[in-house]
């Protein structure tokens, strides 16, 4: 019987989480009524979270990231498609 190592990998971790909390909390700002996109970009280049609404432990989870992943995923995810 042959085993197999099992990769853990930290920067893919990362990259889920990042996703993810952006997934929900832009899908709670929709919900809200706002604009997800505005709101999300003043919070990253201000990092004031309140352009971040509360609802659904959006702001929190938010906060929770840094902004710096949070940019390189973005643009990570947009070079690739491009």
């Amino acid at each position: 019987m042959e085993e197999k190592t099992t990769l853990f990998d930290v920067d893919l971790l990362k990259k889920e989480n990042v996703s993810r909390t952006l997934d929900e909390v832009y899908e709670a700002l929709k919900e809200r009524g706002y604009n997800p996109i505005n709101q999300i970009v003043g919070y990253i280049i201000s990092g004031d979270p309140g352009y971040i609404s509360s609802y659904k432990d959006s702001r929190k989870k938010i906060v929770s990231l840094d902004r710096s992943e949070m940019v390189a995923l973005i643009l990570e995810d947009y070079l690739e498609k491009n």
